[in-house]
């Protein structure tokens, strides 16, 4: 009972930042981190070619499933199948690994080239980056826990994985601090992320969602999102 309680609760908690995701991202990328690319002295025709490319990268990505950004398990209330987290988990949850792995890697450099265009922009796109990677890890850790993995093993798998972020900000501080040129295009990309995984993956999740009762409080968060952003920009910068 009491598994089936904390299961509860935690997929109630993706449920909820899952929407929140999706007004942070956007408005991070849309309203930040795609106009600091923009008001830079890059070529907007590369910058746009770069976004372009970034989504299908993103795409092509998922399809080979080296990017994992699913938050679908047993008992999350899409009706999945008995066995699917065993499946999803892969044979000793390898494939959550690299994925995650790889996810996080980008995602410190992805930072560090947002602090190092403008700390506002830095501050906002960690905010979004951890508001995505919480119902992230949190659904990654159900996945092996149902798969059979004892909680101190799954912990570990994941804090293994996190720590791949650190790894990549570093490097990405000390690469792009020596190539100030590259630093608008890293911006479009990781918005070419953000807007991607919202699109293309947090927003079917809530389609499923049809009703009005569900509906509302998922614009409500989205709205809440968004505005989380905007006051940040105001606090940020007063004259804007």
């Amino acid at each position: 009972m009491a598994a089936i309680f904390s299961f509860g609760l935690l997929s109630k908690m993706v449920e909820r930042m899952v929407s929140l995701s999706v007004g942070i991202m956007l408005a991070t990328s849309l309203l930040h981190a795609l106009p600091e690319a923009f008001e830079s002295h890059a070529n907007p025709h590369s910058l746009f070619f770069t976004l372009m490319c970034g989504l299908f990268g993103f795409f092509l990505l998922e399809k080979l499933s080296i990017l994992r950004h699913s938050h679908h398990y047993e008992h999350d209330g899409h009706h999945h199948e008995a066995g699917h987290d065993k499946r999803e988990a892969g044979k000793s949850g390898w494939l959550i690994m690299v994925g995650d792995g790889l996810h996080n890697f980008t995602d410190g450099i992805l930072i560090a080239a947002a602090f190092l265009a403008d700390p506002a922009v830095g501050l906002m796109t960690s905010i979004a980056i951890i508001a995505h990677e919480i119902p992230q890890e949190v659904g990654d850790f159900i996945v092996l826990l149902n798969a059979g993995f004892s909680r101190k093993r799954a912990f570990i798998f994941n804090l293994m994985c996190s720590l791949l972020a650190v790894v990549g900000g570093i490097a990405g501080y000390f690469t792009l601090a020596k190539a100030q040129s590259w630093i608008p295009y890293v911006l479009v990309l990781a918005s070419s992320g953000f807007i991607y995984i919202a699109v293309s993956d947090l927003m079917p999740q809530m389609q499923r969602r049809t009703t009005v009762r569900e509906t509302i409080p998922q614009l409500i968060l989205i709205a809440l999102g968004v505005a989380i952003i905007m006051a940040l920009t105001h606090g940020l910068h007063p004259e804007s």
